[in-house]
């Protein structure tokens, strides 16, 4: 089958853009050229060009059809202008049911014909996240130089109209300054194309780019005896910012190797993009790594002089601002938060470190931290915020604070939750394990999440700009990864009474009174008994079932059923998290024993059995009469309740929700005699209400462990 090979070529693409536009560029021709395509479109990218290369069909035939035009007494002008439509005449026309109509015989078109004619509105509509215009009305990332168009070797003609004289070629170029002499080259073909391009010192596929930085990298590491800190996002954006990658090792001055690693990292990978090492032991290595797009003719000795004298500036820069900080204490920085805007609706950085210390100090004990210990952490938490060093880099907020906290005397568990209080930054990242540490971290999420919903900040759809569902998923990971015990009710509930400025000031008029009239203050505190003001209960309630979906998420992306935990937390007024992932786990247990599809089948027939009955004349709630209960089956059936509803009680007392689903497994089987030997809609008004009333108790009974009818299958 024809070979077809499509290269847009312009001046240098943004690294972050590349990717992004060879993707979008390939989705844009499967599109297009749909019916030629035989597999999907392989795309490719460098600094300097993207383009895609795929096996097509050399013709495709459309399908015959027909086309009804107006009807037969319309008058001319209608007619013609159907005619023109179709480049049509009145011969080729049919009368049909009182209609003219035009009969269109299939059609074989060559692939080169389809292309030239879908290609240039394929170039002129497509969306870079940013363009420039530099020639009439054509918009392109970077000017566009270069089309190169083929197939089987021969040229797909084709033009840009909004762009003078850029028309489809053969040709293509190579290394702007390695390939001086023979830049321009002609290409028949998709090896030829790559073939000349290696020749010409451009690596054309961006994997085999990053594999020869990091080969590179990792020899240069190892003859030192070092390992090159590993970097993806690095690796991928250098590898879009050169087209012959050269590794190349620079040294760090030793002056400079006092200073914290991850600040000399951040330094050199922010401004420069160059890679760090490590020794064996952990500790930073005094040497960075770059990469260059040339083959250097002295072996790099001029290219790593120039960098290392680079690098002396940017760490002295970094020296000023670490130098600086370190003559004050980090409570002198906090002044500064006070003009420090959070949000318009929620304050100041100042008030938000005051919410944060006080909700770490309640949180404490539940954690097993020390209380004056976390609000110490908690307050000092933010401080770095007003520094130098984090105002010229703020990636490493909270980092610099640890070390900050850790020179003047601080102790290691105030030092260590100040710089793990952001974690987990993403689905890889390490969630903080150290009580106190816990705390700040707890309070932070569950301060951002309490403040956002209570001004109506929420996330939709379409968008999370304040990054609350990451928050969630922090305040899950966190839970769940160090095992804690936490009402997550009363957790959120102390968050809100933060915010008694933003809910009478911002929120709804209808939320304001209702706040008005709780006569929430600052301090209040719940009567011992745990019990809230409704208002209150209200929105904790609401947090938690957002809580409870990002948990839904996060379990269906680690592959667990999620059912079974919307099945556990349906059963209401649940929101320990592990106590709710320990009766989801006993669930499943059950659900996938040999009791478990029979008795989740007769629990659902009895649920549907009572919506269609309770619509009629119910709700069939009450005791149910021992004197009418006649059938064999059902006396079984609820003497098998008598038995199970106190068992189930007593384990779910105790949290031994294995033993409470095997109090309802041994209802399968009265449950099965029944529904095979009773009919539940007796003749006798006050049997078919008995028996109602025994489903009723049924459901109960199971309703006290999760709500079944949220279970798949």
């Amino acid at each position: 089958m024809p070979e077809f090979l499509l290269e847009l070529f312009c001046e240098e693409i943004p690294a972050r853009m590349q990717a992004g536009g060879a993707e979008a560029l390939a989705r844009s021709f499967a599109a297009a050229a749909a019916p030629l395509l035989d597999g999907a479109p392989r795309p490719f990218f460098g600094p300097r060009r993207i383009g895609l290369s795929a096996t097509l069909r050399a013709e495709v035939t459309t399908e015959a059809k027909e086309e009804r035009g107006p009807r037969t007494a319309a008058p001319p002008a209608a007619l013609d202008g159907f005619l023109r439509k179709h480049g049509a005449t009145r011969e080729q026309l049919e009368e049909q049911g009182g209609f003219w109509v035009l009969r269109k015989p299939g059609e074989t078109v060559a692939a080169a014909s389809l292309l030239s004619a879908v290609l240039p509105d394929l170039v002129q509509k497509f969306g870079w996240p940013k363009s420039m215009r530099w020639s009439g009305p054509f918009t392109w990332v970077r000017p566009l130089h270069r089309i190169l168009c083929l197939l089987d070797g021969a040229v797909v003609p084709f033009a840009i109209a909004e762009l003078p004289g850029m028309q489809s070629g053969n040709l293509t170029e190579g290394h702007r300054i390695m390939a001086a002499g023979d830049r321009v080259f002609a290409v028949k073909g998709v090896g030829d194309y790559e073939a000349g391009l290696r020749a010409r010192f451009v690596e054309p596929d961006a994997g085999a780019r990053m594999t020869l930085i990091e080969d590179g990298l990792a020899r240069l590491a190892a003859a030192q005896g070092v390992a090159v800190v590993p970097d993806r996002g690095l690796l991928e954006e250098v590898a879009g910012l050169v087209e012959w990658p050269v590794p190349l090792l620079g040294r760090i001055d030793p002056g400079f190797m006092d200073l914290p690693p991850e600040l000399m990292r951040t330094t050199m990978r922010v401004n420069q993009r160059y890679f760090s090492f490590t020794t064996p032991d952990g500790s930073a290595a005094p040497f960075f790594g770059i990469v260059a797009n040339i083959v250097p003719s002295d072996g790099g000795t001029a290219l790593v002089a120039g960098n290392e004298r680079v690098l002396r500036a940017r760490l002295s820069d970094a020296r000023f601002f670490w130098d600086q900080d370190r003559r004050q204490r980090l409570e002198a920085f906090l002044p500064k938060l006070d003009d420090v805007v959070f949000h318009a609706k929620l304050g100041t950085q100042g008030q938000r470190v005051a919410r944060i210390e006080k909700l770490a100090r309640w949180l404490a004990p539940q954690v097993g931290a020390d209380p004056g210990m976390a609000a110490r952490a908690a307050r000092l938490a933010k401080a770095d915020l007003a520094s130098g060093l984090v105002g010229e880099f703020p990636e490493l907020q909270g980092t610099i604070g640890r070390y900050y906290a850790l020179a003047q005397g601080e102790a290691p568990e105030v030092a260590e939750a100040i710089g793990t209080q952001y974690r987990p930054l993403g689905p890889g990242d390490a969630v903080p394990a150290e009580p106190v540490a816990i705390a700040v971290a707890l309070a932070d999420k569950l301060d951002t999440l309490a403040g956002f919903f209570a001004v109506d900040e929420r996330p939709t759809g379409s968008g999370d700009p304040f990054a609350l569902r990451r928050a969630a998923l922090g305040i899950l990971r966190i839970i769940r990864e160090n095992r804690l015990r936490l009402r997550l009710g009363d957790a959120l509930a102390e968050a809100f009474f933060g915010f008694p400025q933003a809910l009478g000031a911002t929120a709804s008029p209808e939320f304001g009174m209702a706040v008005a009239q709780e006569k929430l203050k600052d301090g209040w505190q719940p009567p011992k008994g745990g019990a809230h003001p409704p208002m209150v209960a209200a929105f904790a309630a609401g947090l938690v079932d957002f809580l409870a979906e990002r948990l839904r998420v996060q379990l269906r992306a680690e592959g667990a059923r999620h059912d079974l935990v919307a099945a556990a937390f349906g059963q209401g007024g649940e929101d320990d998290l592990l106590r709710l992932l320990a009766r989801a786990e006993a669930l499943k247990a059950l659900v996938e024993g040999t009791d478990g599809p029979n008795l989740l089948a007769a629990a659902k027939r009895a649920a549907n059995i009572l919506r269609i009955e309770d619509k009629k004349d119910g709700p069939h709630a009450g005791p149910v009469d021992p004197a009418l209960l006649t059938a064999p089956e059902e006396i079984a059936l609820a003497a098998a309740l008598d038995q199970a509803e106190p068992a189930v009680a007593a384990a779910l007392a105790s949290e031994n929700f294995a033993a409470a689903m095997s109090a309802l497994a041994a209802l399968r089987a009265p449950l099965d005699a029944f529904f095979d030997k009773v009919i539940v809609n007796a003749p006798e008004k006050a049997t078919r209400e008995n028996r109602l009333r025994l489903l009723a108790r049924l459901r109960g009974a199971m309703d006290t462990v999760a709500d079944f009818s949220r279970i798949e299958g």
